[in-house]
């Protein structure tokens, strides 16, 4: 087996490496993204999402099914689903909604496609 080369592996680590702000497709600042795979647009592919304590998501629909981990904090769909932390989530391509939280969040993230607001 061959040596991993030094340019083929990258590492972050979610509780101390910079997110980047996660700008929507209006142009607003909706969370931040810590994404490795530079080959996707922002918050394309797989991610970490990071929402600030009292942020919504603005209302989307999904071009792509969506699934997601809830790592830590706290979740909530707007239609009152309520994720706990170590949830695995699965959206259907089409579905729509907007996501809240009360204390701050950090999301395991892969989706296909930009999402596209409603």
């Amino acid at each position: 087996m061959k040596a991993v080369k030094p340019g083929d592996r990258m590492i972050a680590n979610i509780h101390d490496s910079e997110y980047e702000p996660f700008i929507n497709e209006d142009g607003v600042m909706d969370g931040s993204v810590l994404q490795l795979n530079s080959e996707h647009k922002s918050g394309i592919g797989f991610h970490v999402y990071k929402m600030a304590p009292g942020t919504t998501t603005i209302p989307h629909a999904h071009t792509s099914h969506e699934e997601f981990l809830l790592i830590s904090g706290d979740l909530t769909d707007n239609d009152g689903t309520e994720y706990r932390v170590g949830d695995l989530v699965f959206m259907r391509s089409g579905t729509e909604h907007c996501s809240t939280t009360k204390n701050g969040c950090l999301l395991a993230v892969y989706i296909e496609t930009a999402e596209k607001a409603v």
